[in-house]
């Protein structure tokens, strides 16, 4: 899905088109985006120190830091879902990778029940104008910030898949040049 030309500055609404699992739990999809803070072409290895995390403010004042997700839609795939989402409430583009994972999780407040799914996004685009600017601050930490900053117990856990596969693909691509 070609995004980079056909952004609209409106943020999908409405329900009716919402997808529900078997449970008939909500299902939300989003995105981990991630960038590298140097040239990989020099690194022979990447460690935790070299991955930055995109975070962004939830909607609801003082409720903390997040990854972009929303509701998946009927009319599309999940990684097309994942990647409207994260362009409407983060402003970055780029390619989504393999799912990290599924989670059930209940909402903090009224006890809904949800399937999320999230995928790693490396971005390779970052907007100026996006759907959310106005109501959403992005800010691009560490890792170890992301920790400290993230609200959500299964967002943790699937930053912690995304630096566990980052880390291990940097180790295997090392190990086959060795063997050149």
């Amino acid at each position: 899905m070609e995004l980079k030309n056909m952004v609209t500055l409106v943020s999908r609404t409405g329900r009716h088109l919402q997808r529900y699992n078997f449970h008939g739990h909500r299902q939300v999809v989003g995105c981990i985006p991630y960038r590298y803070k140097s040239n990989l072409g020099t690194s022979p290895m990447v460690d935790e120190e070299e991955i930055e995390v995109l975070v962004i403010t939830s909607q609801r004042k003082g409720k903390g830091m997040l990854f972009p997700k929303g509701g998946w839609e009927k009319d599309e795939s999940i990684e097309d879902a994942a990647l409207r989402e994260t362009v409407e409430e983060a402003g970055v583009v780029g390619d989504v990778e393999h799912k990290l994972g599924k989670w059930n999780f209940k909402s903090k407040n009224n006890d809904t029940c949800y399937e999320g799914h999230m995928f790693p996004l490396l971005v390779k685009e970052q907007l100026e104008f996006w759907p959310e600017k106005d109501v959403r601050q992005r800010l691009w930490v560490s890792v170890r910030e992301a920790r400290k900053m993230c609200q959500y117990w299964w967002m943790k856990e699937a930053l912690e898949l995304l630096v566990s596969r980052l880390t291990a693909q940097a180790n295997v691509d090392q190990g086959r040049k060795s063997n050149l």
